[in-house]
């Protein structure tokens, strides 16, 4: 690749440069305000924090976001806000964002470098790697935040131009399990929903969730429920959604499976399911039947603690409902026997007919702003798309849409995220890219991964900070723009894409993710293989062919000023769908042509058509297998792969702390005011009984400790918590020290949800 090459990619992104690719901070960024925003205008972009994807209105000053309120028309959240989108700024001006490329010298000091030295170290040491151990030797681990665009050019990237296979994202640590019962259950992954269901059920069921803590905007969608809705909540803490439930059904940890089964086996027992529905939409009916009749209500009372009167009381409530939703998230995702769980909860919705009507469905709420784009496009557990690696007219389609050789297209998967940690263990992995995720904080059994690190030869992470656990481990550092500074999309848990924006430049060096990839497309000398990515939009529009003809259709959406224009849009929405809805709008949306600012009358208007706002799949009782029908899948339940016993007694949940607190923390921990609404230190709930039996006193230090690791937190104690377990929040750093390290079997999915601890006063 000569010189002039990467001086003219270079330029076209950040200006002119000097001195032959020594480039200089203003250089960098977004430079001014694109010409499609008013300098002292509004503009609505996406969220980009949870699933819930809130349409936010951006406040511009001189050309620069100054502000931030919640959209009011804006189909998802309808003008509502959490504190972190209130404070989605906040982070993208924190002193310590990383604004230039940092590589570690001999000394084992990260020191300032420019882009084009950090391009050559990135390509020759990760070709050293694959020169030396194989191609195979490299591996990524991405992200559920960063735009769909970025994910698919990434796995691309990776995959056709530097010829390597293994890699994964931070979404096997939240959603793989949904992906995976979708798709053996419906024959796609599908969430079937919409964020108007909450408004539309009579009974709603949460399983393992607790959205008025982990999304508080769809807590407020079924605050709006104007029903008098029943709500169960099926947790064994009595959460802050328990708590306005109208029966918590607090069951032993992990005994979620049996409990489903012997509903299902009431619910059939009793003539309360829906025989047309199955009849016509199903398969596995019967032997599924047969399968649940040995959970009867005596051995699912003694196995979840129970009473039988619960029970009956669970399965009256969903027969009697109208339209009854179910619902579940990382509680029953992060498992032992995850897939098999969201599968009973898919079983009940279909047994009784629930799903593909307003207020009805099997849906399980994302957790990451974008963890669906990376499901469908990242081109990682599923070929780009939500094509099938083994099927040879996707990988024909694949390399004919995207001009790539079919030869450099696999036909097996690559290795999961445990397994790509486990292949580092042994040696079978000795480069590693991270990007935008901090895994030295968020995998299981933390201290054995970052031990694990040390045997790498080259380790690069992507971030917008350098402070991250992780990226204090790398040898090279790339500073990468946030949410905010780059445009692209994310699609949220109801499958609706919507628009990210700049509406700040990046600080220093910093690049997007996507010119990131690009940058390092031509460094090691495949550019003109992604010639066509030219922009994200670019990036879209070959998404949109990729997705012709398959489930998540999206041909219909014409560029980027329609989702603008439209408050973002539900796939699917083939071509002709699109083009029929389009022309159904105003006549000035016909011409509309770029972006939109968003407040300009059009797009209000644009929003008025319902067919856009809101659409859910199966109304037809057509599901996405071959003979169109959902499949029921069961299993026996297993035990807990470390259950308590004398030496450590209680078993350690883990959640959500506060709706202010994120992930690690690593863009949460940036504003004062996110700080000031939750516990600075880290805590433990326990039981008062406990506590007493203990000699542990309000606000005293514990030591909590499991086989692997121990830490000391603060006292809370609260019957929050049942006798014989404790709560603590995933959000702080000590918290994988203590987590066991097992997997689903089916999605590869950790189960950080519950393991053996004791507990002590200090």
């Amino acid at each position: 690749m000569k010189a002039v090459k990467k001086n003219s990619l270079l330029r076209q992104w950040n200006g002119p440069l000097t001195n032959d690719l020594v480039l200089h901070p203003g250089d960098f960024g977004l430079g001014q305000v694109p010409a499609r925003l008013k300098p002292d205008a509004t503009t609505t972009v996406v969220c980009g924090y949870c699933s819930t994807g809130c349409g936010l209105t951006v406040h511009l000053k001189n050309g620069e976001a100054i502000n931030l309120s919640a959209d009011a028309n804006y189909p998802v959240n309808l003008g509502m806000a959490c504190p972190k989108g209130w404070e989605a700024l906040t982070p993208l001006g924190a002193p310590d964002r990383g604004t230039t490329p940092l590589l570690r010298d001999a000394k084992g000091d990260l020191k300032p470098v420019d882009w084009p030295a950090a391009m050559t170290e990135f390509c020759a040491r990760m070709k050293a790697v694959q020169a030396k151990h194989g191609a195979h030797s490299i591996a990524f681990l991405g992200t559920g935040q960063i735009c769909t665009e970025e994910m698919a050019l990434l796995g691309c990237l990776f995959k056709f131009g530097m010829d390597a296979v293994h890699c994964d994202s931070n979404t096997r640590q939240c959603m793989a399990t949904s992906h995976v019962a979708y798709k053996q259950s419906f024959g796609f992954d599908a969430p079937p929903f919409t964020c108007a269901d909450f408004e539309e059920s009579d009974v709603l069921v949460f399983i393992g969730a607790n959205p008025c803590i982990a999304h508080p905007i769809m807590w407020q969608r079924v605050l709006r429920n104007k029903k008098s809705p029943e709500i169960i909540v099926v947790d064994p803490r009595k959460t802050e959604t328990a708590m306005a439930a109208t029966q918590h059904v607090a069951l032993n940890p992990k005994s979620d499976l049996t409990l489903l089964y012997g509903i299902a086996n009431l619910l059939v027992q009793s003539g309360w399911v829906d025989a047309k529905f199955i009849e016509r939409s199903t398969t596995g009916y019967a032997e599924f039947a047969e399968f649940i009749r040995q959970f009867t209500p005596d051995k699912v009372a003694a196995e979840t603690g129970l009473s039988v009167g619960q029970l009956y009381r669970f399965a009256e409530t969903i027969h009697k409902g109208k339209a009854v939703s179910f619902w579940w998230t990382m509680g029953v995702n992060q498992s032992h026997e995850s897939t098999r769980t969201a599968q009973a909860i898919i079983n009940l919705a279909l047994m009784t007919g629930n799903i593909g009507r307003p207020g009805t469905g099997a849906n399980s709420i994302t957790g990451q702003c974008n963890a669906m784009g990376s499901r469908l496009y990242a081109n990682i557990t599923s070929l780009i798309g939500g094509h099938d690696f083994k099927n040879p007219e996707h990988r024909a389609k694949v390399s004919a849409t995207l001009g790539v050789s079919e030869d450099k297209i696999q036909t097996e998967p690559n290795l999961a995220y445990d397994q790509i940690i486990d292949g580092i263990r042994d040696g079978k992995i000795k480069g590693l890219w991270v990007i935008a995720t901090n895994s030295s904080h968020s995998w299981i059994h933390q201290d054995s991964f970052n031990d694990i690190l040390s045997k790498l030869e080259f380790l690069v992470v992507q971030d917008m900070y350098p402070t991250t656990e992780t990226a204090k481990h790398a040898h090279l550092f790339l500073p990468a723009a946030g949410w905010g500074e780059k445009d692209g999309t994310f699609i949220n848990s109801e499958r609706r894409f919507g628009l990210v924006k700049k509406i700040r430049r990046a600080p220093g060096q910093a690049l997007s993710d996507f010119n990131i990839f690009k940058l390092i497309a031509q460094y090691w000398g495949c550019g003109e293989m992604f010639a066509k990515w030219s922009s994200p939009e670019a990036a879209f529009q070959l998404m949109k062919e990729l997705s012709r003809d398959q489930p998540c259709d999206i041909t219909g959406v014409r560029d980027y000023a329609m989702l603008d224009a439209s408050g973002g849009i539900q796939w699917p929405l083939a071509e002709a769908d699109g083009a029929r809805l389009w022309s159904q709008t105003q006549p000035q949306h016909a011409g509309l042509a770029g972006r939109g600012g968003g407040s300009e009358p059009a797009a209000a208007g644009h929003r008025d058509t319902a067919a856009l706002r809101e659409r859910r799949l199966f109304a037809d009782g057509k599901f996405y297998h071959p003979d169109g029908r959902a499949k029921f899948f069961f299993d026996l339940p297993r035990p807990m792969l470390e259950m308590p016993d004398k030496d450590f007694p209680f078993v350690m949940l883990t959640g959500r702390g506060t709706s202010a607190q994120w992930h690690t923390g690593s863009r949460t921990e940036k504003s004062d005011v996110l700080r000031q609404l939750r516990p600075e230190k880290i805590y433990v709930e326990i039981n008062p009984r406990d506590a007493q039996q203990l000699g542990i006193a309000p606000n005293s230090s514990v030591r909590v400790a499991s086989r692997r690791g121990e830490l000391i937190a603060t006292a809370h104690v609260t019957p929050t918590v049942s006798p014989g377990q404790i709560f603590i929040p995933m959000h702080y750093a000590e918290t994988n020290r203590l987590t066991f390290a097992s997997f689903d079997p089916h999605s590869r999915q950790p189960s950080y949800k519950a393991c053996a601890v004791k507990v002590e006063a200090v």
